[in-house]
């Protein structure tokens, strides 16, 4: 098996209150630029011997930080990055709630028969975040994978590799925290087990 960590890059001035990221290249802010730079002196001497990230701007920031602290190059894998929400994207629940309430209650209650209108559908973004996921496991087999990336791509990649409904990510996943660290062990057989989900940065040897 390869255990592989997966990072949810930095907060944004999007993240708090909470809109759509997506695909819109949003910036860490100042507390995301510290919690990249937490997760750089958390990263050094852990082993890490590999470091991919998507292409957003805040995940490659993060990575930027785990590069600084290592040595190690990140390969940018565009597969990895957020999917574009449609009429959600830039947007606040609390907006949507009353601008189009209809479609925000047949998105909560499947978001994979009901996406956002104009949205990438949430199985394509699992099986291009599965695929790439894999691409890294493949890549660094015997290693130690460090990935950084967005809240929903991760879920859901989490959802297939784990056996969870894909309609559940939501319900099942319900939020991944900024500057947070995921571990599972990834199978020959492509299933996968859980060590950690969410957890907060602690410090070096946490």
């Amino acid at each position: 098996m390869t255990v592989v960590t997966l990072v949810r890059h930095g907060r944004t001035a999007w993240t708090e209150p909470t809109r759509y990221a997506g695909d819109t290249d949003v910036a860490l802010d100042d507390v995301g630029r510290a919690q990249a730079a937490v997760l750089g002196a958390w990263a050094a001497g852990r082993g890490f011997t590999s470091l991919v990230c998507s292409d957003l701007g805040r995940a490659r920031a993060t990575a930027e930080a785990v590069t600084t602290s290592t040595g190690l190059a990140a390969l940018v894998d565009p597969r990895l990055r957020e999917p574009h929400y449609g009429i959600a994207e830039g947007r606040s629940l609390e907006d949507l709630r009353v601008s189009e309430p209809e479609a925000l209650a047949a998105y909560e209650a499947d978001p994979v028969a009901n996406p956002w209108p104009r949205a990438e559908p949430p199985a394509q973004v699992a099986a291009r975040g599965l695929a790439a996921l894999r691409d890294v496991v493949a890549r660094d087999e015997a290693g130690a994978p460090l990935v950084v990336a967005h809240s929903s791509v991760l879920r859901l990649v989490l959802c297939v590799a784990l056996g969870i409904p894909l309609r559940d990510y939501r319900r099942a996943l319900p939020r991944l925290d900024p500057a947070t660290v995921t571990e599972l062990d990834v199978r020959p057989d492509g299933t996968a087990g859980l060590f950690r989900y969410n957890a907060p940065l602690l410090g070096p040897a946490d």
